[in-house]
């Protein structure tokens, strides 16, 4: 990789070589480009966010790069609550919602703009677009969000100015931007609150957002399709060529995996987030293969199946599987309008402490093995989770619009009930142990009921043991 404004091969530059660089470039502004298709919705969305905070300024930044060694950094994702916002992907940008005295908001957006061809920032400054790529002009950016669009490069000084002393309160969400969360003064509290508001403005998802997760779960179950046909040279390899296999069709079809994919075999099933993926693929073992494809506008999948890598469950794989199976088809049946979020957790959960009871593995009865919790020992985590612009989406939303909420319809979450006997575990019988199934499904609560947007891929054993035969072969 060429890095020669870094790395001090060239540690001065002639006027000459300056003034060949400054010219002989076209004019390559875009006047072609239109509205992107989500900014109506965009500005609905901001519509709502006006209304929970009356007269007070609102910042949310999209973030800038992270250094990955050195000088090379990670690539840029953003800000979710900004994204959802605006629809916009772009680093150091920022969306401000400035209040109005008449009530509501004007929204404008802070945005990097083009460099000058009049100096040499385009070619040796820390944002040069020579060796990064073209970026939009803030009249371009203008066009295609549906918001005026300023230089960023004002922005710290520009809130400070606004937010010292006014009679406007400000907030913003921190943690994302350090230089204009310096600029401006806002209290820790409030600003906690602008967080929360995002997270809970994106529990329900309009019809164009249902449309990208849909694009995202069939992207997966391509995926998925693409790994299992690739599997025996998985097992002349290792785990990393299915996670490989999966990444190639994320890139193509989308903008990468929403998440680190876990792709476990044998043992390493039993760990909830192994994302290493540099272990044996074993005919005789399963393989827990976790993954989601983002699409280009940053929504993800979440899809989990368990899968005998000899493509037929052994008896004992089997009846781990089943029960699983069991515990997330109750599970499922508990995701409609009205419920209470918990209610499909709690189904899924109480399925799986009474066979846990059933085989000796706690003590029961049942109801009280559950009410005590005894089966997270072998089920870890909770059975699901918002699914959106975030893997686990509207993390910082209120407890009572999540998890102590009642689902509405537009809400997208996952089911993944899970049982995992780890290998050193002596409390189960040794041929249980390294044995690890979960099977998670992307579900649209609807007005009806619900939609397993994920129904592509096979769920039960014997249709994964059919799909597997007619796949891997």
């Amino acid at each position: 990789m060429a890095k020669g404004r870094k790395n001090g091969l060239y540690p001065e530059i002639s006027e000459e070589l300056s003034a060949l660089m400054r010219t002989g470039w076209a004019d390559t502004e875009r006047h072609d480009l239109v509205p992107d298709e989500q900014a109506p919705h965009a500005a609905a969305r901001r519509a709502r966010l006006s209304a929970r905070f009356p007269g007070e300024r609102l910042v949310i930044p999209s973030g800038n790069l992270k250094t990955r060694s050195n000088d090379d950094d990670y690539p840029f994702r953003p800000y979710s609550g900004y994204v959802h916002m605006t629809g916009d992907q772009a680093r150091d940008g920022a969306l401000v919602l400035e209040p109005r005295a008449d009530g509501g908001h004007d929204a404008y957006c802070f945005q990097l703009p083009r460099d000058s061809r009049d100096d040499d920032e385009f070619w040796t400054g820390a944002t040069a677009e020579l060796w990064t790529g073209r970026r939009r002009t803030l009249a371009e950016s203008a066009r295609v969000l549906g918001l005026p669009c300023r230089d960023v490069r004002t922005a710290a000084e520009e809130l400070a100015a606004l937010s010292a002393g006014g009679p406007v309160p400000t907030r913003i969400v921190r943690g994302i931007d350090p230089a204009l969360e310096r600029a401006v003064a806002t209290d820790e509290e409030r600003d906690a609150e602008l967080a929360e508001a995002l997270s809970d403005l994106r529990l329900v998802k309009d019809a164009w957002e249902l449309g990208e997760l849909r694009k995202a779960v069939d992207s997966t179950v391509r995926g998925f399709t693409d790994a299992i046909a690739d599997l025996s040279t998985a097992v002349a390899t290792s785990e990393r060529w299915i996670e490989g296999t999966f990444f190639r069709r994320a890139r193509l079809e989308g903008n990468a995996v929403g998440y680190g994919s876990i792709c476990a075999a044998g043992d390493h099933a039993t760990i909830m987030h192994w994302t290493d993926n540099d272990g044996p693929v074993r005919p005789g073992d399963l393989l827990l293969f976790d993954a989601g494809v983002e699409t280009r506008t940053l929504y993800t999948a979440d899809v989990t199946r368990t899968l005998p890598v000899s493509g037929t469950f052994t008896p004992l794989q089997r009846k781990v599987y089943d029960a699983v199976y069991e515990a997330q088809e109750a599970g499922m049946a508990a995701v409609k309008p009205g419920a209470h979020y918990r209610d499909f957790h709690e189904a899924a959960q109480r399925h799986l402490a009474a066979r846990l009871v059933e085989w000796g593995f706690i003590e029961g009865p049942a109801e009280r093995a559950y009410a005590l919790g005894l089966q997270r020992r072998f089920t870890m985590a909770g059975t699901g989770h918002m699914l959106g612009l975030d893997v686990h989406d509207c993390a910082r939303a209120r407890n009572e619009a999540y998890v102590d909420g009642v689902l509405e319809p537009g809400m997208v979450l996952t089911v993944e009930p899970g049982l995992y006997f780890q290998p050193d575990d002596l409390t189960v019988p040794e041929e249980w142990r390294g044995i690890g199934v979960r099977i998670e499904d992307d579900l649209v609560v609807t007005d009806s009921g619900h939609e397993n947007l994920s129904a592509g891929l096979p769920r039960s054993a014997d249709e994964v043991e059919a799909w597997m035969a007619r796949v891997a072969g």
